[in-house]
Order: C-alpha cells, then structure tokens, then sequence
C-alpha cells in the first residue's frame, strides 16, 4: 500500500481528495497549518471513513517540520496542496503569495529530494492562462498572469519543470471547483464572505447575505452572464488519485486541464442552486468587474486520455451536494 503525503489536506480540495485516496487503497498521511481549515475536518473524515485520520500539524514554510514528515514515514508520493489562493488578496499582499506559495513548494521539494521521494502532484490553476479568448482552453496554450496569485502557479509549475528525469510531476490545472461529498459532512466552509460563486449563493440562500451581485450582463454569452467550466469537487478528488497512480506506475509526468470541459453561466448556476434549495434567489446585475472575461472553459481531452478522468457529476448534482452540506451546516449549529 503507497502512503502518500497530503499538504494542506484538511482544506476543501485536500479533505475530498483525502477520502478518495483511502477509497483508491492509499495510506495517507495529512499535512495542514489549519489556517484555511476547521479543526473539526480530522474527525469528520474519521467518521466518513470509518477509520482513524493520521494528521500532522505543520507548516510548509518551516523546513524543520517538513524534513520530520519524511524522516518518520516513509512516503511513495505527495499531492501539494498547501498554498494560500484568493485571487484578490493575492493582489493586496503579493509577497505573501509569493513567499507561501513559491517559498512553501521549494521547502518541500527540498524535503522530498533529501527522502528521496520524487513523485508529487501539483496543485494549479486555469489562471495560468490569463485572458484570452481560446475557448474551450487546451494545455498547450501559452502561460500569462494576472494577478500574484496566478504567478505564484506559472512559477510552481516553471520550478517543477526544471527538475531531472529522476522525478516524476503531475500539474493538475483546475477550473472551477465546486460542491460537496455526497455524505454532507464535509463541503466548501468559508468563514467570511466568499470569493467565488456558489459559497456566495449559498449565503443567499441560507439568508446570511441579501442578494448575490451579478457583475455584467451585457457579455457576448446565451444570457449575457459571463460563462466559467464548473467541477465538482468529488469529480476533482478522483482526478489527483488518477494523477498519483500514474506518476507512481509510470514514472511519466503529465499536465492536465480537470473540467469538464462546458460552461454554465452565472445565471444557470443561480437557477440551478434555486432548484436545488427550492427558492428564488435575489440577486442584482452590477456592473462589469475588471479582469473578467466573457468564457472560460476547459478543454480536458488530455485528461481523460492520459489518465482516464471523465468528470460524471453535472450542475445540478453541484447545487444538490452544495446544499445538503450548507443546510446541514446551519441546521446542526441551531
């Protein structure tokens, strides 16, 4: 049985992905500063798997307690989540960004050459690509940022392709995750108002925010919304088991987009989440943000053709699964 290394492990991507490694037959060892997670995440995943959650309590940037991880266990791979990925602080705090996100993936390579362990995953992003108007996006597109945060994944990925054919890379580009396990006991969790879509809908949903802010509706689109690739994240958590079999089978690295390759815009997301919850939610059409494009979907032929993902959950099965956890959640703090 491969044990794998999970950094930031307990957040929303790491802790779906931790369930379907040990589905997968994976020992998995966690990784996490909590700064992005609730402490409870551990015993969550306990009482989904039924089985006891091996987490470490630790940091990236500090060498030391990377270098401990590989002393004490002897890890096959590593699936690096560990980084911090709000788009609009990144822009306010760069040299945060880039001292966690660049300077944390250094440390652990360091750590995993020292151990000689030379497989890992590596978590990015579709802001590699910037703006532009390719659509649906291949992998082969040229790589641009606009913001410190997608710097920090074109330099990531930049770091991890300088490295010898001794080790074995899986660059996972993702678009837009969103969801929940099928359990509802583990789901998206943000803390203050969210950056993204569908945790902000729920929050209107639920009745902790007023109305949802549509930015532009005069887009060239079906509805004038704009258009994003929507993934659900347990469709996600299969595409880094997919990636660490192969790297750990074949030695061949790989760079993927993990989509589903069609959009919804951000009129069907809030019609879907209605029907899902059974409301009408209030929303209001804002004007444009700056740096939004019109479309922004992936094209994940490569995926599935060198690792057999397929992503099998739609917009609805999102919504459905983004509910149940969100209205679980308010039901049990009552």
């Amino acid at each position: 049985m491969a044990k794998i290394l999970l950094t930031g492990g307990a957040g929303y991507i790491g802790s779906h992905t931790y369930l379907a490694l040990v589905e997968a037959g994976f020992e998995v060892v966690i990784f996490d500063n909590f700064s992005n997670a609730k402490p409870d995440v551990p015993s969550r995943l306990q009482d989904i798997s039924g089985d006891a959650v091996h987490v470490i309590q630790g940091d990236v940037l500090n060498r030391d307690e990377l270098a401990a991880v590989f002393d004490a266990h002897q890890i096959d791979g590593v699936v690096h989540f560990a980084a911090k990925k709000a788009v609009g602080e990144s822009v306010e705090k760069p040299l945060e960004y880039i001292h966690t996100n660049v300077g944390g993936l250094l440390n652990l390579l360091s750590a995993m050459d020292g151990a000689g362990v030379r497989r890992i995953v590596f978590s990015s992003s579709a802001t590699v690509y910037g703006d532009t108007d390719v659509q649906p996006i291949p992998e082969d597109h040229p790589r641009t940022y606009t913001s410190p945060y997608a710097y920090t994944k074109i330099a990531g990925e930049q770091i991890l392709e300088q490295l010898n054919d001794d080790w074995a890379v899986g660059i996972l580009r993702y678009f837009n995750p969103v969801g929940a396990h099928q359990s509802a006991m583990i789901g998206e969790d943000p803390s203050d108002i969210p950056n993204n879509l569908v945790p902000y809908i729920a929050k209107v949903a639920t009745g902790d925010l007023e109305q949802l802010a549509v930015f532009g509706d005069d887009y060239d689109t079906p509805d004038g919304t704009g258009v994003r690739d929507y993934i659900h994240v347990e469709d996600l958590a299969n595409g880094h088991v997919l990636s660490i079999k192969s790297l750990l089978e074949t030695g061949s690295s790989h760079t993927v987009n993990l989509g589903t390759g069609e959009g919804s815009s951000v009129l069907d997301v809030v019609r879907a989440y209605g029907e899902a919850c059974d409301q009408d939610l209030n929303y209001k059409i804002a004007p444009r943000r700056d740096g939004d494009v019109a479309v922004l979907t992936a094209r994940p032929t490569k995926a599935k053709e060198e690792l057999g993902f397929e992503a099998t959950r739609s917009l609805a099965d999102m919504c459905r699964s983004s509910w149940a956890w969100v209205s679980g959640q308010r039901r049990n703090s009552k």
